[in-house]
């Protein structure tokens, strides 16, 4: 993992989507590829492992591992530099990824939606807030927060606001997720040093601040 537990996160979401079989699949900003191979093996989909901290060979050496290198094409790309021709995916979607690049007010627009056929949707989950911090980040926080933490992470409602500038998609929903908990911990039990540099934070914030962000949305 490279976050909270991406496949518990994808599995709520996809409660709220449209799967058939056969259908390309684009997953944004896959990390090391376990949401690419849960939505093959689950929905018997073709998806686009599509990164660009990890390799497309360490994604497909994983991948290969799994049996599903006939499912699975791992791409090595930048989030403004897709190499797919437009209206080529089925379904979008982006766990605990979009927040680094997707907070552009034309990112959606101009790069993502464009890629997806009409009527299809896209399907993001990121780290959020309960609420935007107009007061500053609050003091039990301070010591942990950095300045890509003040661009990246965002309420319910910004992300609902950002998407609804877009003439490109109709909202489905944004909304809370319920996994919270139980992602958040899966990721700070794992042997990461990122991940035990999160403890302490977690505890500190208590429950009091953070949760994790779904928009689902229809292309038009």
């Amino acid at each position: 993992m490279m976050g909270p537990n991406p496949m518990k996160i994808l599995e709520e979401i996809a409660e709220s989507l449209k799967f058939e079989k056969g259908m390309r699949v684009l997953d944004l900003g896959c990390g090391r590829a376990l949401t690419s191979i849960f939505l093959a093996k689950e929905y018997d989909v073709t998806v686009f492992a599509t990164d660009l901290w990890i390799s497309a060979t360490d994604n497909y050496e994983r991948i290969r591992s799994t049996g599903l290198e006939d499912k699975i094409i791992p791409i090595h790309a930048e989030a403004h530099d897709l190499p797919f021709a437009n209206e080529f995916f089925d379904l979008a979607v982006c766990v605990d990824a979009y927040h680094y690049f997707g907070i552009e007010e034309n990112y959606l627009t101009d790069h993502l939606a464009p890629l997806v056929k009409k009527g299809c949707q896209i399907a993001v989950a990121v780290p959020g807030l309960k609420k935007e911090f107009t007061d500053g980040v609050p003091a039990e926080l301070q010591p942990y927060w950095c300045e890509d933490m003040d661009l990246t992470l965002h309420s319910r409602d910004w992300w609902y606001d950002l998407w609804k500038k877009s003439d490109s998609v109709s909202i489905q929903e944004c909304k809370e997720l319920n996994c919270l908990e139980e992602a958040w911990q899966d990721w700070l039990s794992c042997d990461n040093d990122y991940a035990r540099r999160d403890i302490e934070m977690m505890e500190a914030e208590g429950g009091n601040y953070f949760n994790l962000v779904s928009i689902i949305a229809t292309k038009l």
